[in-house]
């Protein structure tokens, strides 16, 4: 996971899951997410990234409510309390370390202003069609 300095840009950071469990990712990345943030009321994600799709998780005592859509764009958005959101690029799982590692580092430049689909591919990743 990476995080931006501030929150000028299209996005306020990045992640690279290692697999497509969400029930296996999800958690260190929600712990990280709390230690920086405070407690985080749920998380939108892509329906097509994932295996499966769980309406809630139980992570650290708490219940983060997943929210899913077909919207395919590579994003997640992360909620703390009832209205401050957090926009994540996240970086498909088969992608190479040096290519996520290039996505990451564009994703939070502060004041970035370039969407997922182009930052991915202009570092040469391709998301995996669904199984």
């Amino acid at each position: 996971m990476e995080t931006t300095s501030n929150r000028e840009g299209i996005f306020d950071g990045a992640w690279w899951p290692r697999s497509r469990d969400i029930a296996s990712q999800l958690p260190r990345l929600i712990d990280a997410l709390v230690a920086r943030l405070g407690p985080i009321a749920r998380i939108g994600l892509d329906a097509s990234a994932w295996d499966d799709a769980p309406g809630h998780l139980v992570i650290g005592g708490r219940t983060v409510r997943i929210d899913w859509s077909a919207v395919d764009d590579s994003t997640m958005i992360v909620t703390r309390g009832e209205q401050d959101h957090f926009s994540f690029l996240v970086i498909p799982p088969q992608a190479g370390a040096a290519a996520a590692r290039a996505a990451m580092a564009m994703a939070v430049q502060d004041g970035n202003s370039t969407p997922a689909e182009q930052i991915l591919m202009g570092v040469g990743i391709i998301p995996a069609s669904p199984s």
